[in-house]
Parts: structure tokens; C-alpha cells; sequence
């Protein structure tokens, strides 16, 4: 019978063909390892170690002395996430500031640092990344310039998380001229 292991469970194939698991013990020294090997392969946030945790099946308590030793060493720097989630999502995802700033409500940051954290963006950057976005949808669409493509165009950057006011600006919408 093949025997397969897995970082924190023991799994197994029975006789009947399905998969199956043990969950092990972790003691704390052997989470707090794995809990810095995982914030050394990029930059992560208190929650987002915190439910890693959870999910190796550390208890309360020791989530916290955990937690708090990976901040005092520095593997953890939630100021240095944000900028970093901030900038990843910009650049790569072409996330507008709205769903930015979602996102980082989600992960349960404090105000201060999501509002630090999107006062870095330039706004020339911003403004030309709202703009290839733009013009993405617009291609898309095979170049229609009508009213209805306008809608359809606005609609998916809104989705994207750029404020309304600059998508109307970029493509150059009239909102007198919306129907409700």
C-alpha cells in the first residue's frame, strides 16, 4: 500500500481507494518555523499567518506568542505588506484604488496604513494604467464608440476598482446623457 506524506498531514491510500489523512501535532517551535519559513516567501499580514496557524491546528495561545515573535523579528511588517500588496495589485492585477482598498479592509489592516499605503501611488502611473484598462475593453468591444460600449467600458473599470469620476473623464462620458 503507497504511503504519501504531506508538511502537516500524514496521508495514506486504504484498501478501498480513497485518500485519507492523520492530522500530526505541531509542537509551537515546530509552527513557529513553518510560520517563518512561510513569511520568508513573501510579504504577509498578521491575518494571513494567523489562518495559516489555524489551519496547522495551533492553539490559540500559541498563535499569539507565535505571531508576536514574528513581528518583533521582523518577518512580519504589516506597513511593509500593504505598500507591497498596494503595489502588486496596481502594477500587475491594474487595480484601481477602490478594490485596493478592499482588499486591505478584508485582510484586517489598520485605516492608517491602507490610506499611507495608496497615497504612494503616483497619480500619472495611475491615470495611465486606468487608461491601458480602458483602451483594453475599448479593443475589445472592436473599436464601437456608442453609448451602450461607453456603459459597458465604465462598468468594467468600476469593476476593477477605479474611482467613477476619472473612468467618465478618461473615456470621455457625458453622464447627462445616462438613461435610468
Amino acid at each position: 500500500m503507497p504511503v504519501c506524506f504531506c508538511l502537516l498531514f500524514d496521508l495514506f491510500l486504504c484498501a478501498d481507494g480513497n485518500l485519507y489523512s492523520k492530522m500530526r501535532e505541531l509542537s509551537e517551535p515546530e509552527a513557529l518555523n513553518k510560520a517563518a519559513a512561510y513569511c520568508t516567501t513573501c510579504e504577509r499580514c498578521i491575518s494571513e499567518v494567523t489562518a495559516k496557524l489555524i489551519a496547522w491546528g495551533v492553539d490559540a495561545a500559541a498563535q499569539r506568542r507565535i505571531v508576536d515573535r514574528l513581528l518583533h523579528e521582523n518577518f512580519i511588517s504589516e506597513e511593509r505588506y500593504s505598500r507591497a500588496f498596494v503595489n502588486d495589485k496596481l502594477r500587475f492585477n491594474h487595480w484601481g484604488r477602490i478594490k485596493i482598498a478592499a482588499a486591505l479592509r478584508e485582510k484586517r489592516l489598520q485605516q492608517n496604513l491602507v490610506k499611507d499605503a495608496l497615497e504612494q501611488i503616483d497619480d500619472e502611473e495611475y491615470m495611465k494604467i486606468l487608461r491601458d484598462v480602458v483602451d483594453a475593453k475599448r479593443r475589445e468591444l472592436r473599436g464601437k464608440d456608442d453609448y451602450a460600449s461607453k456603459q459597458k467600458i465604465l462598468r468594467f473599470a468600476a469593476s476593477r476598482g477605479f474611482e467613477p469620476n476619472l473612468i467618465m473623464h478618461t473615456i470621455k462620458f457625458n453622464p447627462d446623457e445616462m438613461d435610468f
